[in-house]
């Protein structure tokens, strides 16, 4: 039965359209044998018995003797009636049971093979129509139709990632409004206030000289905010259309130029880096400046945060080079989807010099080069974060 259900709708078809083509003509093998014993019968009793039986008597085996049809207006009414129904069985039987055997052939084929995963894909089309995309599209058999349904099902999961991609870039564009809205007012408010006090006290002299400079120079560096995030907000608007710039390289050479930025962030930290590698000299294709941007994300993150130390460990697994940054501090109080979200910022008390773009980026970057971001809290305390690239 399990073989029967996924055979091929033509195979079934055929299947089927023979099944009763066979059974329709025993059928009407039985109906046109049945008719021509009632005519028979009919007939019998309007012909001389007596002449009929003498004849078969001297005939023998070898010699069939057959009852004349009698004249119509001899018969009675009834049997007249019977008679022609029999001719008219006898000679279109075959042809209206064979009809409506193929018909009921048709008709099953219909119902046993598409009428469910016509009627799943009809209510799958309403409801993806609605924009409701959480409808799984399931149809068990493995013949075109399960294949369709199996198509039908790939093109609604792609549809809902496109769309639940589509409204994370929404919310994006809505934290991106917010930011632009909140850090650019904060250094604008700061200058107002320091023009409002030169406007008010320069002329009447109530500032000497040293704190004239020291209101000048919070005020430079008020417009050094915004500039850096003039320039954060100028890099995130290309970040998606950057390609990559693959080019052969080694988890070694990685581990040097990532263990040079380490040290510099843990200087300007005061706390302590520790990057270990377990890739050797085996060479890769990757973009290197990518990898380098995503490492000085997540280790100038994890010294911010550390309480004493950090640590990076880069390793190769299944295809693919690992980045696992660790620190020593409070770890995670958010998922990786919250963590990893422009402008994000775990604690409000973050100085404003950074912009909540670390983790963001790095999640970007990580996808445009095949792999993933996941955070995470250790064992043993502390937050990890896992940078993925795909190599080859």
């Amino acid at each position: 039965m399990e073989k029967l259900r996924n055979l091929s709708l033509k195979k079934t078809l055929v299947l089927y359209l023979a099944a009763g083509l066979v059974i329709g003509f025993f059928l009407s093998a039985l109906l046109v044998m049945s008719a021509n014993y009632v005519q028979q019968q009919i007939w019998w009793k309007y012909v001389d018995q007596e002449v009929y039986l003498e004849a078969m008597n001297r005939g023998g085996e070898n010699y069939e003797v057959v009852v004349a049809r009698p004249p119509l207006e001899t018969m009675s009414a009834s049997d007249g009636r019977i008679s022609e129904l029999c001719d008219v069985l006898d000679t279109y039987g075959i042809l209206v049971i064979s009809m409506a055997a193929s018909c009921l052939a048709v008709y099953l084929f219909y119902r046993n093979k598409l009428q469910k995963p016509l009627a799943i894909l009809r209510e799958a089309s309403r409801k993806i129509g609605a924009n409701q995309l959480d409808c799984p599209v399931i149809y068990e058999n493995r013949d075109e139709m399960g294949q369709l349904c199996r198509e039908f099902e790939t093109m609604r999961c792609q549809l809902e990632e496109n769309n639940r991609q589509m409204w994370r870039m929404v919310e994006d564009e809505k934290a991106l409004r917010a930011a632009i809205a909140h850090d650019i007012r904060s250094p604008l408010a700061v200058l107002r206030g320091y023009q409002e006090m030169l406007l008010e006290f320069v002329p009447q002299g109530c500032l000497d000289q040293r704190q004239t400079e020291e209101i000048l120079r919070d005020g430079m560096g008020q417009l050094e905010r915004l500039d850096g995030f003039i320039e954060t907000m100028r890099r995130l608007t290309r970040l998606e259309d950057r390609p990559l710039q693959l080019a052969a390289t080694t988890g070694k050479k990685l581990e040097d130029k990532i263990r040079k930025s380490a040290r510099a962030l843990a200087r300007e930290a005061g706390k302590t880096c520790q990057v270990t590698s377990q890739c050797g000299m085996e060479e890769f294709q990757a973009d290197e400046e990518v990898i380098l941007e995503v490492a000085e994300n997540l280790l100038s993150n994890a010294l911010q945060y550390a309480a004493k130390e950090a640590r990076a460990r880069l390793f190769l697994q299944k295809g693919e080079l690992v980045l696992l940054v660790t620190d020593d501090g409070c770890g995670f109080s958010e998922d990786t989807e919250t963590v990893t979200r422009a402008f994000h910022r775990g604690n409000v008390r973050d100085s404003l010099q950074h912009f909540g773009l670390g983790m963001y980026i790095s999640r970007v970057y990580c996808e445009k080069h095949g792999g993933t971001l996941l955070t995470e809290n250790g064992k043993e305390g502390g937050a990890a974060v896992r940078a993925s690239f795909k190599i080859s």
